[in-house]
């Protein structure tokens, strides 16, 4: 909800391509348009089949969240963040199917230093990489039961 909020927030004060400085140049605020995927790899015509994908990648880590509700609270977590996270997104993918003038995903956090900059980003985005960071951070820190164990 709060990924929803933002970027309508952002299409009623910043014109498409407008920017504005909110920590200095390290951190702007810059009204963009993503019309493929992360980090704005190009679907060309794919647009509608990518959308399907991330309706059923969507699908899939609901069932993959609903498996794992009584797990650690981490994995909860961490599914929690990625499942809003590509709602969020595929919210706004969605309307590739509603409209002929589909421009792609609000992207508008804008990292970096002078010229150099990272890649413009939504809320959604930072929680599809906050929960996946925490899961593979549980996966990598958690004891695992040696499987060598089993044979001695």
């Amino acid at each position: 909800m709060i990924d929803q909020i933002s970027k309508v927030w952002i299409k009623n004060n910043l014109n498409l391509w407008e920017s504005r400085e909110i920590l200095g140049s390290f951190i702007k605020f810059s009204h963009v348009k993503n019309p493929g995927l992360a980090f704005g790899i190009s679907v060309g015509e794919w647009g509608v089949f990518v959308t399907v994908l991330s309706l059923l990648a969507t699908l899939f880590i609901a069932y993959f969240h609903w498996q794992e509700r009584f797990n650690h609270p981490l994995i909860v977590t961490s599914l929690s963040l990625i499942l809003g996270g590509a709602i969020g997104n595929l919210i706004d993918r969605s309307t590739i199917f509603f409209t002929e003038n589909y421009e792609g995903v609000v992207d508008f956090i804008d990292v970096g230093f002078g010229a150099s900059r990272w890649y413009t980003f939504n809320i959604a985005d930072s929680a599809v990489t906050v929960g996946i960071i925490l899961y593979l951070l549980n996966t990598l820190l958690t004891n695992k039961p040696n499987l060598g164990d089993q044979f001695d």
